[in-house]
């Protein structure tokens, strides 16, 4: 099977040549540089050169493992099977647990695997993967955040992040919740602010009322609670 853009740009681009190999060197480079400055613009710890780093590593290793293909009978691609290996435990490291029990990093790190398949697809010279891909990739960090956000905070369940005065105060915070047509699902101590002479929770929240769920946004609702004097500080946990 030839890939359709393969066909289109020429034979030279489906065999190991010069050409191809340079060509496909600079194609992961821009590619992943552009999903490495998305990353950066968001201010997430892997950037520009992780992403470009990742990619042409990848690209140089499907390169090699066609070159070796070529050279050898029965060859397995032992050393894609092995960088894909290593961008899952990259990426798994890149993700971090902040002091308020919210996991960040997931969708850096999942981009990062990403884009190493997108290097290997245009290792292998399969353009037309690599594109269709790499547009999915775009738009799931450019485009779905926004719906992915509306769809969270129309949810009928969410967590927040609870910073008590003191501990007397949960007694009262739990009162209001129940007034407002909530129910608290699971509240847990946070052991990070032990010393900070704040009482810490975090708190799993349903909404019961119909009423509730019809006109009222998470954000609202949280708005609505910050008001009470004895709250410290609350916020949403993103997971």
């Amino acid at each position: 099977m030839i890939d359709p853009i393969a066909k289109i740009l020429g034979e030279w681009s489906q065999n190991l040549n010069g050409f191809s190999i340079l060509f496909r060197l600079v194609l992961s480079g821009i590619l992943s540089a552009v999903i490495g400055l998305e990353r950066s613009s968001k201010r997430h710890s892997a950037g520009l050169r992780t992403f470009i780093l990742v990619s042409l590593a990848m690209t140089v290793t499907m390169l090699l493992d066609e070159f070796l293909s070529e050279k050898t009978e029965n060859y397995i691609y032992v050393l894609s099977c092995a960088g894909i290996i290593a961008v899952a435990v990259i990426s798994v490291h890149s993700l971090l647990l902040s002091s308020r029990s919210q996991i960040k990093g997931l969708t850096t790190a999942a981009a990062l695997f990403a884009t190493a398949t997108v290097g290997l697809t245009i290792g292998a010279g399969y353009y037309t993967v690599t594109l269709i891909s790499y547009a999915i990739l775009l738009c799931s960090l450019n485009l779905f955040p926004a719906l992915e956000r509306y769809l969270k905070n129309r949810s009928n369940y969410f967590e927040v992040h609870l910073e008590l005065k003191n501990s007397g105060y949960l007694q009262n915070f739990v009162t209001t919740i129940r007034r407002l047509g909530l129910k608290i699902d699971d509240i847990e101590a946070n052991p990070a602010y032990a010393n900070s002479g704040l009482s810490v929770y975090s708190i799993s929240i349903s909404i019961n009322s119909k009423e509730l769920k019809k006109y009222k946004t998470h954000s609202e609702i949280i708005e609505a609670l910050r008001s009470l004097d004895y709250i410290y500080h609350i916020e949403e946990m993103w997971l």
